[in-house]
């Protein structure tokens, strides 16, 4: 049985991007995460041992989010990375990292970048 866990709309303050000013300013960003495995056990326990604790993939979002990248690439593949070498019970990983208000010269929302294995 493959069961999913979503956190959306992680709101991080970081200081990702190219520009020195990102790097001294920061902005804000919105984190999407699901993950996908077999949570059977768990659906029969109501153990949080045998289930995905999305304390920590909280927490995995926050750590990698405060370590500085230029692409917003990079910092959604941190976050994959770590989730799977935490949970071996992980199947699939979609990660979403987007910047809000991005400093491009237009009225843009946010632009953002979607990893999905």
């Amino acid at each position: 049985m493959k069961t999913s866990i979503t956190l959306e709309d992680i709101r991080v303050y970081a200081y990702h991007g190219c520009l020195q000013e990102e790097a001294r300013i920061g902005s804000w960003y919105r984190v999407d995460l699901t993950v996908w495995a077999d949570l059977s056990t768990s659906i029969q326990s109501d153990r949080l041992s045998d289930t995905i604790d999305y304390v920590r993939l909280n927490q995995i979002v926050k750590e990698q989010m405060a370590i500085r990248s230029q692409l917003l690439e990079h910092v959604a593949g941190r976050i994959l990375q770590v989730i799977k070498a935490d949970f071996q019970e992980v199947t699939s990983v979609e990660v979403e990292v987007a910047k809000i208000n991005p400093p491009i010269g237009g009225d843009v929302g946010q632009v953002s970048v979607k990893i999905i294995e």
